[in-house]
Parts: C-alpha cells; sequence; structure tokens
C-alpha cells in the first residue's frame, strides 16, 4: 500500500511500488487528466507535481510516491471549486480556455501543470521564463504563443487577486 497526498486528499493506494504513476493516476485512481504521449518522459503530456516540482508521471514509480503530495490537472480544478468558483476550471485553466491555449487537449494538463509550477515560484514571470518552463512540453497544436500568453495573463490575474486580498486586509 503507498500513501500519498493527491489533490490535498491523503490516499493510500493499492498498486505494485514499480508501477507507472501515469498508470496508477488513470487506472487505479481514475484521474485521467494526466494524458500519456510517448510514454518516455519526452513529451511532457504526463506531467503532474510532485512536492511542487514538475515531473513526467510516465517516468516515475508509484513507490517513489510514499509519503509525499502530488497535484494533477484535476487539483487545479479543485482548487477553484474550493475557492467558491462558480466556473469548474481554475483561473489557469480558465486563461488557457480564453486565450485559446488548448487546442487538441493531448499537452494541455502537462503546460498547466508546469505553469502552475512556474507561477508557484515566480509571480512575475517574463515570456522567456514561461518558455523556459514549458519547454519539456511538445504542443503540436498551438504554436505555443497563446501558452505563452494565457500563462502571462494568469500572472497578471493571479497578482492582482493578491493585491485586491490584501487591500481588503486590516
Amino acid at each position: 500500500m503507498i500513501r500519498a497526498t493527491i489533490n490535498g486528499r491523503a490516499r493510500d493506494i493499492d498498486a505494485p511500488p514499480l508501477a507507472r504513476l501515469l498508470d496508477v493516476l488513470r487506472v487505479s485512481l481514475g484521474l485521467t487528466g494526466t494524458k500519456e504521449g510517448c510514454g518516455e518522459g519526452e513529451c511532457g503530456s504526463c506531467t503532474v507535481l510532485l512536492d511542487g516540482l514538475p515531473v513526467n508521471s510516465c517516468l516515475v514509480a508509484a513507490g517513489q510516491c510514499e509519503g509525499r503530495t502530488l497535484v494533477t490537472v484535476e487539483g487545479l480544478a479543485a482548487d477553484a471549486r474550493l475557492a467558491g468558483s462558480p466556473d469548474d476550471l481554475g483561473p489557469l485553466q480558465r486563461c488557457f480556455v480564453d486565450s485559446g491555449g488548448a487546442q487538441c487537449g493531448i499537452c494541455t494538463p502537462g503546460m498547466l501543470l508546469s505553469a502552475e509550477a512556474l507561477l508557484r515560484a515566480n509571480p512575475r514571470p517574463t515570456a522567456d521564463d514561461v518558455r523556459d518552463a514549458i519547454a519539456g512540453n511538445l504542443c503540436r497544436c498551438t504554436g505555443y504563443q497563446r501558452i505563452v500568453d494565457a500563462i502571462l495573463e494568469a500572472a497578471e490575474r493571479r497578482r492582482a487577486t493578491r493585491a485586491a486580498e490584501g487591500e481588503g486586509s486590516p
């Protein structure tokens, strides 16, 4: 049994320690937002956050997650619902939709999680910072510019939200 926190919830996972995390997430836990692209760690479609850092879940053994914290794309939406958002999408996800950063959807979950890791570490990224952060994620549809625009817009919205919350504090 593997115990991990997944999308904010403690979970006991009945999986062999050497099973690919990608398979455990999709098959055992039903978290199908994480996509398989290449199965070799080259495309980034299966990116999740492990203790806040982006990893290719096709290269991670489930046993490596013991006692650790995982976030999948479903976790980004869960944050929105917990915050009382009327939308089932988190703010970063909403920016991808609004700016056309999501097209076929295969790369989108990995892009979102790479972007989330960046925005947690750097609330004021430049376009070059964004490009560096998503360099391990391949997209065959968008040409990347709309994805970069979406991430920069999300950063701006987060800063505005935090500033508004700060203004309302005593």
